[in-house]
């Protein structure tokens, strides 16, 4: 599908005139793209920006799902993609992105400005398993947190999740994140209620 409030290098415009009309104010980057200064940016908008990165056989996941989402204010400097359901994929290099050939189920994955993304529940389970070593846990707890505020998913969700897949890297940590960002909800919730 050719998105009309998309625009990318070597599609309609060079990157010259890409250049020139977001110099102008008439175009702001989006993902991998151009979008009009007064289009509105949601969901679709920000997954279908990213297309050129992403084949049949891959998926926004990750960081640059949380983003998607409106979890992250700014996309990350590379974008996460992981193996879409049912697909192998070779080695993939690319300076613009981050390749993790993790196994998704289908239920894991939703379509969104025809390019698949990860759901909010896996995105957020993806995000609050990241707080190993290695890792930014403060980056995981803000993106984990951010996740919830849109309303898309629960922490609650996402430790049931997480029960259900015990096997998945760093499910612990996930948990005890979601476990935090529960309880520091529901005391949230609790002062309100006492005020």
């Amino acid at each position: 599908m050719v998105w009309p409030f998309l625009y990318f290098a070597h599609d309609r415009l060079s990157p010259a005139e890409l250049s020139a009309a977001r110099l102008d104010g008439d175009l702001v980057e989006i993902g991998e793209g151009y979008m009009p200064a007064d289009a509105v940016e949601n969901a679709a908008m920000r997954a279908a920006s990213l297309a050129p990165l992403c084949s049949e056989r891959l998926a926004v996941g990750i960081w640059s799902a949380a983003w998607v989402y409106g979890a992250l204010h700014e996309p990350p400097a590379r974008h996460s993609l992981v193996r879409a359901p049912g697909r192998r994929v070779g080695n993939l290099v690319s300076r613009r992105a981050v390749f993790h050939d993790t196994a998704i189920d289908a239920d894991d994955v939703t379509l969104l400005g025809d390019v698949r993304v990860t759901t909010p529940l896996r995105t957020l389970t993806d995000i609050a398993r990241r707080t190993g070593k290695g890792s930014d846990p403060s980056r995981a707890a803000a993106a984990a947190r951010g996740l919830i505020e849109t309303g898309l998913v629960t922490a609650t969700a996402g430790r049931d999740f997480l029960a259900i897949h015990p096997g998945l890297p760093g499910c612990r940590r996930g948990d005890a994140l979601l476990a935090r960002i529960a309880g520091g909800a529901a005391s949230s919730a609790q002062e309100d209620v006492t005020r």
